[in-house]
């Protein structure tokens, strides 16, 4: 799944997205998340995943290399003493999870299989 830019609205009712907040891309949360979440790209598929990664002055996509420039979901989603953030947005558009410490995969996976649209997909899909 590709997403280019960062028109969060787009994605609404096609997309669940993890936005994962840092200050610093070298920071061991911000890493840990990114190799957490790596291991296991098929399932973030299955689930209508996509992952957007920011900084206070770039973003990036899923698990792209190059950095765009932009600060404006940063604004918007991230307290000035928040040096680390993660938040689910389900297919509405809306807040499911938001924590400042590294979300494990079950625990992702748990939240994403137990909403409604998801339990949807799965029943249609067996």
């Amino acid at each position: 799944m590709v997403f280019i830019g960062q028109n969060i609205e787009k994605h609404q009712w096609k997309h669940r997205v993890l936005l994962i907040f840092t200050d610093d891309k070298n920071a061991d949360d911000f890493k840990d998340q990114i190799k957490v979440l790596s291991k296991e790209k098929e399932g973030l598929v299955e689930r209508k995943l996509g992952v957007y990664q920011f900084t206070k002055n770039d973003f990036r996509v899923d698990f792209n290399e190059v950095w765009t420039s932009s600060n404006s979901l940063h604004r918007k989603y991230v307290n000035i003493n928040d040096s680390f953030k993660v938040l689910l947005l389900g297919l509405d558009g809306g807040v499911k999870l938001e924590q400042n410490k590294v979300l494990s995969l079950e625990k992702l996976f748990t939240i994403i299989d137990g909403m409604p649209m998801r339990r949807s997909e799965l029943k249609r899909k067996n």
